[in-house]
């Protein structure tokens, strides 16, 4: 049986996915920003060294992560491309977003986010399946072994029993790391809302359109959980 913690209500920290040069440019002109801005780097190729140049101006912490392709990474981007890109933006970072498959390849990276303080989160993306709760664990406790402050997980929600499975995984009081969890498709939207006040750690949303599906916007999300 399945022992789960008690839910905490809406104490996730907001964080607005800035993926384009105008979400940078709604970022720089938001009155209340969110606790995180993340720069999905895999999406702004072409505009670093704007980002660079305007990143200073932005009055919160940053997420940077360089998505691979296998888990909706942007642009087909290399392994050697995805290294640079994070390594050029780490030193003004507060977290670091890898997916758990590729900790080891970015061994030597890993280490050096640990000596400039960088906290880690190791992620996992599968945009077919909600994976069964034996492997969820089994995720999250590599990730709490190769280090993770955070691990995140975003699955596909479209049907109820994969929800449900999700809800299960975020309460289970056993779990010996944070969890940021949520859904993508038919209940994605749903699933934000729901693990929110189920513990979950971190809440993604878009500015306008979502970069997947059931992404909400970041003033609807603001509004629904009361913050």
């Amino acid at each position: 049986m399945t022992t789960r913690r008690a839910v905490k209500g809406s104490r996730c920290k907001l964080v607005a996915v800035i993926a384009s040069s105008a979400d940078l440019r709604f970022a720089l002109q938001m009155k209340q920003p969110p606790d995180l801005f993340e720069f999905r780097l895999d999406c702004l190729c072409d505009v670093v060294d704007q980002l660079e140049r305007k990143m200073s101006s932005l009055r919160v912490p940053l997420i940077v992560t360089a998505r691979d392709p296998r888990e909706g990474g942007m642009g087909n981007l290399s392994f050697a491309k995805r290294r640079e890109l994070l390594s050029r933006f780490l030193p003004r970072a507060k977290y670091v977003d890898i997916e758990l498959r590729n900790a080891r390849a970015f061994k030597p990276l890993l280490a050096y986010t640990r000596k400039r303080n960088v906290r880690l989160i190791f992620s996992v993306h599968d945009f077919k399946a909600t994976p069964s709760l034996r492997s969820l664990y089994a995720s999250a406790r590599t990730a709490k072994a190769t280090g993770a402050d955070i691990f995140k997980v975003a699955t596909r929600t479209d049907k109820p029993s994969e929800l449900a499975r999700l809800v299960d995984f975020i309460t289970n009081k056993d779990l010996n790391v944070r969890v940021s969890a949520m859904g993508i498709g038919k209940l994605g939207a749903l699933s934000r809302l729901l693990l929110a006040r189920c513990g979950s750690v971190l809440n993604y949303a878009s500015f306008a359109r979502p970069t997947v599906e059931g992404q909400l916007p970041i003033e609807l999300l603001r509004s629904a959980l009361g913050r």
